[in-house]
């Protein structure tokens, strides 16, 4: 006998794995350049080639030592280094101790959510969200709430939130610039969500959480802010990945920031160190741990994607579909041309445009374009989207 949920999540793809693979096979069928996969948030930007240089180097200078194991927590240097650009950037004076190297972001949130999270526990997402969260939260035995979305522009709609908070309430997780919205969350709505969660943590009397994850907070178009959530809401303990700013998805490193701001810092961060142990990580991959730290100021050509979610965006709006604009991510979530959002992803393929649905972001009705793809595609693609809206006249 094993665990039956393991079972189901070890046999039961994502919906956008299970859009991927069938990608494969259609083009199989009948050649790669002719279907249109939008399923999978893969960066098409290559990373800065100063990454590529770093790793060479490093392999070259410290090749008896660069394999080696690091601290738990991550190199001290690298973690310094790391802190530095935070400051440099946003005016803080982070150590190396408030930083805790990770194996990319989801196991950032993983070990934040297993260090925080005691029986009973509740986390409230909002929607549209990263559908792995609710599986980060009820592996550790949490509880979710869902927060249902504001379509017209993706902020938050506060008075539901208001009523959701309650005595059980741990954490707030928010993802700014989103996946899948792209939306950015304004100053003005994080300010009002901080003032929000100040008040309930003086209501009920202990700390309530608020989880950043911010894989994507260097891709922002047209001056778009992304306001560094700490300096609005002390409670907030940042996860971050350098996936997608350097272009780096598949080397897996990422960070926990537990700022000394936060109620109980020390046992936060020593909590979440655990839960890692627990998991069985030992620590982030060394290699990458001394590029990143290097590379850390760098971003990967954004411009591609700014590039990209115009064209996208003008053209749907001509054909037809609602697109609420993005700040940045590579994402647009526009809605469905029928409420079924799973039929409509199905009558996509009919034109070989795989699109995600968005019921399993938690806002049926829409679905999600993954526009981290060569420009020529997309522009070869939008014939296919016109017909599939033509489809339903």
């Amino acid at each position: 006998m094993v665990s039956q949920r393991m079972l189901q999540l070890g046999t039961a793809r994502s919906v956008i794995r299970e859009l991927f693979e069938y990608g494969r096979q259609r083009a199989a069928e009948v050649g790669a350049e002719n279907v249109f996969d939008f399923s999978l948030g893969n960066p098409s930007v290559p990373a800065p080639a100063e990454v590529n240089d770093t790793a060479i180097r490093l392999l070259r200078e410290q090749a008896d030592t660069i394999h080696c194991y690091t601290s738990a927590p991550g190199d001290p240097a690298a973690r310094q280094r790391i802190a530095d650009s935070l400051n440099r950037r946003f005016g803080e004076q982070y150590t190396a101790d408030e930083l805790y190297l990770t194996v990319g972001a989801a196991a950032s949130l993983c070990c934040v959510l297993g260090g925080l999270t005691c029986p009973g526990d509740e986390y409230i997402l909002f929607a549209p969200y990263f559908p792995e969260y609710r599986v980060f939260i009820e592996g550790v035995k949490g509880k979710v709430k869902v927060i249902p979305p504001e379509p017209e522009h993706f902020q938050i709609d506060f008075s539901a939130f208001e009523q959701a908070v309650t005595c059980r309430t741990k954490g707030v997780i928010i993802n700014s610039p989103n996946n899948p919205s792209g939306v950015v969350y304004s100053r003005q709505t994080l300010e009002t969500l901080a003032a929000i969660l100040r008040a309930k943590e003086a209501l009920y009397g202990h700390p309530i959480y608020l989880i950043s994850d911010e894989p994507y907070r260097e891709i922002a178009f047209h001056g778009v802010e992304v306001p560094w959530v700490p300096q609005i809401y002390k409670d907030t303990i940042v996860c971050y990945s350098f996936s997608k700013s350097l272009s780096l998805p598949g080397e897996r490193l990422g960070y926990v920031l537990v700022p000394k701001q936060v109620t109980d810092a020390d046992s936060v961060y020593a909590a979440a160190a655990g839960a890692g142990r627990s998991q069985g990580y030992v620590n982030a991959p060394s290699l990458f741990q001394r590029v990143a730290a290097e590379c850390c100021d760098l971003t990967a050509d954004i411009s591609v994607y700014e590039r990209n979610c115009a064209l996208l965006t003008d053209a749907l709006r001509e054909m037809g579909y609602h697109v609420v604009q993005p700040g940045g991510a590579f994402y647009l979530f526009p809605r469905s041309l029928e409420p079924d959002d799973m039929a409509f992803s199905e009558r996509a393929k009919q034109f070989d445009l795989l699109l995600v649905p968005g019921s399993g972001f938690g806002a049926p009705g829409h679905f999600r374009i993954a526009y981290c793809v060569q420009t020529e595609m997309i522009e070869r693609a939008l014939p296919r989207f016109k017909a599939l809206a033509d489809s339903y006249q």
